[in-house]
């Protein structure tokens, strides 16, 4: 429909923030859940006897969770019910060593089939709720608290949990500082079951599907059904190439990043500047996302030329840190600060361009549903994470080839972006058919 739309009240726009609150908390939760124990790997393996294999798959999970994805819709109250199961499985007190990394690793799966769900209804929840102007901002609230919650891992395990004595010297370290740092991971574990309940407890409480009156026409228009949608986007090349630029850097980024630690620990980083490092390029990366967002929201049309930004200077941030690890060949400097710096802008950079990457898509292919579309893009994402991590976890001794990985993929990434042609079907129906 083409007409006017009724005027948001003032308690329909407060309540629109309310629903983003929920959604963004819930999606912080599952990236807490998700990356738990890559920042703390070292004193995982000494508590629970975990293997580099253990640790590769504890995070191979996640996209694990994506393939089921297609063949049944994950509401909102089932996602954080997963979660909350997931999270509990963690923390049943089992004495048994290989029983409680069975549960462990069940936990894990159960988090990650709330994955989809968290990642790819963002961009649904901004068109559904929010006007054109404020859509942008939206998605990148909603989709980049998942980072955030990831950039909290590396934050919470480190600081809590604290690191073996003599970390090459595992089997070395005495019984009590082995009971100390499982006891330390279990406080972690019970921390975050109770924060999932919480969040779980509120959704449960209180979460509207949609607001009385749509907020724009797209809002409020007819959509293409799941069966034409798929067709539309599996012949549309358009939207292939783009998805391809997407999937690509942020699944490789996304699988190196949550095994940071075990890539760091050769070039001798403790665990706890690793966790500092993983942090900050994930904050960072939600700050400026948020702003670029913002900055979308006001000058529309720019989304291709803030994306060539973006992955130029991903490119060049990547290359950095991986010359700076091979120091033996470049004989760069490899300090704390140049791992820091290096690290950092990679994460900003393409921690930014997750939601307008999101906004991209739904503008290409619509009126095909923002949750198919999103779904197919981060399925693929996980697709190339999880290739990545099962190769890790043969080839886990030497890692040069993974962080060759990210240059290659984020120049990749800046190609297909550059003979990608821009159109804006949504926007241009809100504007022009609104008016």
């Amino acid at each position: 429909p083409a007409g006017r739309l009724p005027p948001l009240s003032g308690r329909v726009y407060g309540r629109r923030w309310l629903v983003l609150l929920l959604f963004s908390l819930l999606g912080f939760a599952q990236g807490l859940v998700w990356n738990t124990w890559g920042p703390i790997q070292n004193s995982a393996r000494l508590a629970f006897g975990f293997s580099g294999w253990d640790i590769a798959l504890l995070v191979f999970w996640g996209p694990i969770g994506f393939a089921p994805c297609f063949f049944f819709m994950v509401t909102v109250l089932l996602t954080s019910s997963l979660m909350v199961l997931g999270a509990g499985l963690r923390c049943v007190p089992v004495s048994d060593l290989e029983i409680r990394k069975k549960l462990i690793h069940g936990g894990q799966l159960l988090n990650g089939l709330a994955g989809p769900t968290v990642m790819n209804a963002a961009p649904f929840l901004s068109t559904t709720w929010f006007s054109p102007d404020e859509r942008a901002t939206a998605t990148a609230i909603a989709s980049l608290l998942n980072y955030l919650g990831c950039a909290g891992a590396f934050l919470v395990g480190p600081l809590v949990v604290p690191s073996p004595n003599g970390t090459a010297h595992l089997l070395l370290a005495s019984q009590s500082n082995t009971e100390h740092i499982k006891d330390r991971i279990e406080a972690v574990l019970y921390a975050e079951f109770g924060m999932v309940s919480l969040i779980f407890s509120a959704a449960l409480a209180y979460f509207p599907s949609r607001p009385p009156f749509p907020p724009s026409v797209a809002a409020a228009s007819q959509r293409l059904s799941y069966r034409r949608s798929f067709c539309r986007l599996l012949s549309n090349f358009r939207f292939l190439m783009i998805a391809l630029a997407y999937a690509i850097p942020l699944g490789v980024f996304s699988g190196w990043s949550g095994v940071l630690d075990l890539i760091l620990t050769p070039v001798h980083v403790s665990q706890v500047d690793a966790g500092w490092i993983g942090f900050w390029s994930i904050v960072g990366g939600c700050v400026v996302g948020i702003a670029m967002a913002r900055f979308a929201d006001f000058i529309r049309g720019m989304l291709k030329f803030i994306l060539l930004l973006l992955l130029s200077g991903a490119t060049l941030a990547s290359t950095w840190f991986t010359l700076t690890c091979l120091t033996s060949v470049t004989h760069l400097p490899l300090t704390t600060a140049t791992l820091y710096t290096s690290c950092i802008l990679l994460g900003i950079f393409l921690n930014s361009s997750v939601p307008i990457f999101f906004e991209l898509f739904v503008e290409t292919v619509y009126p095909v549903p923002e949750g198919i579309s999103c779904g197919v893009v981060t399925f693929l994402s996980n697709v190339f994470m999880g290739v990545l991590l099962f190769f890790l976890t043969f080839y886990h001794t030497e890692f040069s080839w993974f962080n060759w990985c990210l240059p290659g993929s984020c120049l990749l990434s800046l190609l297909l972006i550059l003979c990608f042609r821009e159109s804006y079907d949504r926007l241009y129906l809100d504007v022009v058919v609104s008016v």
